[in-house]
């Protein structure tokens, strides 16, 4: 099973792109764990290692991919 994070800050494009996103991942595949940036401060060095520069962002198997824009990583700290 591969490891999907879903990092986002809570904003309306966050929340959009999670539903949309997360939805379409086959749980059969994905262990989807969503990380929310503006709650858990601490976990924004992590997005940081994978390549994340804004969110929301889903990465998959350590690949960063970044879905429209919501906040950039340096706004959230």
């Amino acid at each position: 099973m591969s490891e999907a994070l879903f990092f986002h800050a809570g904003c309306p494009v966050c929340t959009s792109a999670e539903q949309h996103f997360i939805q379409a991942l086959d749980p059969k595949r994905y262990a989807v764990e969503v990380v929310h940036l503006g709650e858990q401060k601490d976990r924004i060095a992590q997005a940081e290692r994978y390549g994340v520069t804004s969110v929301p962002a889903l990465v998959i198997d350590g690949q960063p991919f970044h879905i429209n824009f919501g906040a950039a990583l340096a706004d959230l700290k």
